[in-house]
């Protein structure tokens, strides 16, 4: 018997919206989360699928068995085609990574997961999931945060604003959304949203 396949939600926010703080409540209520950053991360870790061919390409963007990201951005920065070129062997490396981490999901039963995708809107990845769900807060709220992160500048957070999609069309594109002012009002979101999404695979199983 072929088993069905879980129900994908795709979890996306702008910086200092609660994306990752989100993503550790779904995997507290026992969703499973794929996270896009963490995929990279372990291409880019020593022995990860990544770094041979980055080296090939730059033997000095690779430091003791690992990728230098510092040296990543030094060559983008001075070479224009650098950035494309590393896309084209980092994308269909992490492609792969999510798509062992579905089919692990659906040979385990499992009903729902989550794809933890920071540029979820930008990358065109909302066609490959079932749903959207968007974390939001108020402006203020967001640059507060950010501004308190260790060594960020104000200059920096407008940069890392510039380069992603705005919170009001992200919201706006989004099926599912979830405020993330305090910690206990957005758990119980993700707690209403499993129920809910549960409740409509129920309906149309």
């Amino acid at each position: 018997m072929t088993r069905r396949r879980p129900f994908v939600l795709g979890l996306t926010g702008s910086i200092g919206m609660g994306k990752s703080t989100t993503a550790e409540f779904f995997r507290k209520a026992g969703v499973p989360v794929w996270d896009a950053d963490a995929a990279v991360h372990r291409l880019y870790a020593p022995g990860g699928a990544a770094v041979g061919p980055i080296a090939a390409m730059r033997p000095d963007a690779v430091s003791g068995g690992a990728v230098d990201r510092a040296a990543l951005k030094r060559w983008i920065a001075e070479d224009s085609g650098a950035l494309s070129r590393i896309e084209a062997v980092v994308h269909p490396l992490v492609a792969a990574d999510r798509a062992a981490f579905l089919a692990r999901a659906a040979e385990a039963g499992e009903d729902l997961v989550v794809l933890d995708i920071p540029l979820l809107f930008e990358t065109g990845a909302e066609g490959r999931v079932d749903a959207v769900l968007v974390v939001t807060a108020p402006p203020e709220v967001q640059r507060a945060r950010v501004l308190a992160r260790p060594g960020m500048s104000a200059a920096q957070f407008e940069s890392l604003l510039s380069r992603q999609m705005p919170d009001a069309e992200k919201r706006r594109r989004a099926d599912h959304l979830i405020e993330t002012l305090t910690l206990e009002a957005a758990e119980s979101a993700v707690q209403s949203l499993i129920r809910t999404i549960r409740r409509q695979q129920a309906d149309n199983a």
